[in-house]
């Protein structure tokens, strides 16, 4: 499809595109639901992601299409722009919005966007997107934004047009990303390092479970306020900032100020995991591809049972992977309740693989899984 978007802009615009930009998507490999806690999270970028095709015009507009989509818009330019209704278009012109605020002022332009990413699956689709918009019209007009300045534009974009309380992993992954390397980030001082991640023999599969995540929203909210009865909790002693201030050792010696039985999952589930991304990133310095994967079930099952944002569409994946022999580990990404599943997978298998847990899960679930082989990749760039 990619190949026939040069044509398609054409078709569209009726004449060819100045130049064409990639973005790629995400996933987080290990550290979820810790980043509003003040934790450690490492994701990286993917092959898969989102190509745009632009060219300016003298027609005083500013035209959006998709090859994904059949909604098309024609925006007069002006001073301010506000979001129009749940239109995927929202995302590319929130940030023209918010690079206007900044002081640049928009000329015409004709942009065809085309993505390979699925839609809702929490592999950041939206971000690629913004990230994609930003780097792109930061390089056609020579705008001299840096990558953290993208991050941080990309991120209120999504805060204050779209209207998303989210943090900025995903901006951040998609901007960062760097091949065969997952990135060390602190969600909370932006303090970052690239650790090598060569899986060598081995494949990243993407498992999306293709099921509607209707609850996301509203226990991602739920959970949040749990962990802030939590720390309100352990400050009757201590004097911290966040959950993950703590190590698994020094929340054991606190954690009876936690009375709430569900609060104190939550809480458990969330430094843990902080340490859990932790001793991964050591098992990636050392190679320890066996590590890795282990921390990446013991994630799951902390996701599962603890932190309880996991369902059976993940649990049957991550099930199946467990008794997989050419599995080393595997776990849900995201947000939860949904989404996507992540197995480490031995090259060669992919196949098979496929076959086998598309077989189970259809059986179990009712209808079927997409599975993705994916590289680890690069963030943006100018094609």
């Amino acid at each position: 499809m990619k190949d026939q978007i040069p044509q398609l802009f054409q078709q569209k615009y009726g004449k060819p595109h100045a130049t064409s930009y990639f973005a790629p998507g995400r996933v987080n490999l290990i550290g979820e639901h810790i980043d509003y806690n003040g934790g450690l999270v490492m994701p990286c970028a993917i092959t898969a992601g989102t190509w745009l095709l632009l060219a300016p015009n003298n027609d005083g507009v500013i035209r959006f299409a998709s090859a994904n989509f059949d909604q098309y818009a024609e925006i007069p330019l002006q001073a301010n722009y506000e979001k129009r209704g749940k239109e995927w278009f929202n995302y590319p012109l929130g940030v023209i919005n918010e690079l206007q605020n900044e002081d640049w002022q928009c000329s015409g332009l004709d942009l065809l966007y085309f993505g390979d990413i699925p839609i809702g699956a929490g592999l950041s689709s939206s971000a690629s997107i913004e990230v994609l918009t930003a780097y792109a019209l930061n390089d056609f007009f020579q705008l001299g934004l840096d990558k953290l300045s993208i991050v941080q534009l990309c991120k209120r974009v999504e805060n204050d047009f779209i209207g998303l309380n989210s943090g900025i992993m995903d901006q951040f992954a998609v901007t960062f990303g760097e091949q065969g390397k997952a990135i060390l980030l602190n969600c909370d001082t932006l303090k970052h390092k690239m650790i090598a991640c060569d899986l060598g023999d081995y494949s990243l599969a993407i498992v999306n479970t293709n099921k509607h995540r209707e609850l996301a929203d509203s226990k991602y909210n739920e959970r949040v306020e749990e962990c802030q009865q939590a720390l309100t909790a352990l400050r009757q002693e201590i004097n911290i900032n966040y959950l993950c201030d703590l190590n698994a050792e020094k929340f054991a010696l606190h954690n009876h100020l936690i009375k709430d039985e569900t609060v104190l999952k939550r809480a458990t589930h969330v430094v843990k995991e902080n340490d859990r991304v932790q001793a991964a990133a050591k098992a990636l310095n050392e190679s320890n591809l066996i590590e890795f994967g282990r921390l990446m079930y013991a994630s799951h099952q902390s996701l599962k049972d603890l932190y309880e944002v996991s369902g059976e569409e993940l649990n049957t994946i991550v099930d199946f992977c467990t008794n997989y022999t050419d599995v080393i580990g595997a776990r849900m990404t995201g947000a939860g309740f949904g989404g996507c599943a992540i197995a480490i997978l031995k090259k060669g298998s992919e196949i098979d693989f496929a076959k086998q847990l598309s077989e189970v899960y259809f059986n179990k679930i009712g209808y079927h899984a997409t599975i993705y082989v994916q590289e680890i990749g690069n963030g943006p760039k100018r094609i």
